[in-house]
């Protein structure tokens, strides 16, 4: 689906631009454009998106201007390359609420396209991926910059894999000790966490069998360690006390089953009083639905 000739164009003039800068990993700079790429391909992206990932650096580090990407690839991947330039400039300095609301302001603003944040985002979670080889300062006010403005705009954009990984990384640098321990205690759960999804996915799948509901998919994950967290300093609980650690799934052909679904599961195990949400009625703030 993705036209290959111009992606690979894209990466012949990004590779001769960053040709002999390294990043402080060692490795080639070329290579963090392609993660970015490959980051956007895995979410499904289009090729004019892609190419811009593998371009989005060209402009800032190399003798390439906006011009010259506009004539070899047109207005729409130029057009996305400097908005993300301009983005490149800004630097976030606060931790106040109402400043990282306005800097993510200021961010949608500069990007007329939304592909830009996009993009954005995709590099952000390469460089948290790799945050590892920065200054331990350096490291800190990054993920600081994630936690406060670019895990939000993931979850305004809908991007919830790409939030939970960025808020995960985040946690990881700023919170080290509380993040660690916190792996260990999840790890130690993992054989209780699977068998839980075991005994509710059997006798679930029998009822939507007995009902006439095909095609459904069932599966279960842990909840994303920042989300844990946040919940045993909100409730003030440890963890053995936090029970909403499992994310379990569903997934069916259309929302009349989905309904239909939920009236089974409820009558097999009873609601926690007021703790149900419908978001198919009532979408998310960012129309998740």
């Amino acid at each position: 689906r993705l036209d290959l000739d111009l992606l690979a164009r894209a990466y012949r003039m990004s590779a001769e631009a960053h040709r002999g800068q390294k990043r402080l990993s060692g490795d080639e700079f070329v290579s963090h454009s392609v993660s970015v790429a490959t980051i956007l391909v895995d979410q499904q992206m289009d090729t004019t998106t892609v190419a811009a990932a593998l371009l989005h650096d060209v402009v800032e580090d190399s003798q390439v201007t906006v011009d010259d990407i506009r004539r070899e690839f047109g207005g729409e991947v130029a057009d996305l390359v400097d908005g993300l330039t301009k983005i490149a400039s800004l630097t976030f300095r606060s931790t106040e609420e109402e400043q990282a609301e306005n800097y993510r302001k200021l961010l949608l603003s500069i990007a007329r396209d939304a592909r830009v944040i996009i993009i954005k985002l995709a590099d952000r979670l390469h460089n948290m991926r790799t945050i590892e080889f920065l200054p331990p300062e350096k490291q800190r006010r990054i993920a600081l910059e994630t936690r406060e403005i670019y895990a939000p705009l993931a979850h305004r954009f809908g991007m919830a894999g790409v939030k939970a990984e960025l808020e995960d990384l985040a946690f990881k640098v700023l919170e080290p000790d509380d993040c660690a321990a916190l792996v260990r205690q999840v790890r130690a759960k993992q054989e209780e966490r699977e068998q839980t999804i075991e005994r509710l996915a059997g006798p679930l799948a029998e009822e939507l069998t007995r009902a006439g509901i095909t095609g459904f998919d069932i599966t279960g994950r842990p909840k994303n360690l920042w989300s844990i967290y946040r919940k045993m300093k909100m409730r003030e609980k440890p963890f053995e006390e936090i029970y909403d650690v499992i994310a379990f799934r569903v997934i069916v052909d259309n929302v009349g089953q989905c309904y239909e679904t939920l009236g089974h599961i409820h009558a097999l195990w009873r609601p926690v009083p007021g703790r149900f949400k419908d978001y198919i009625a009532i979408p998310k703030s960012n129309m998740y639905q």
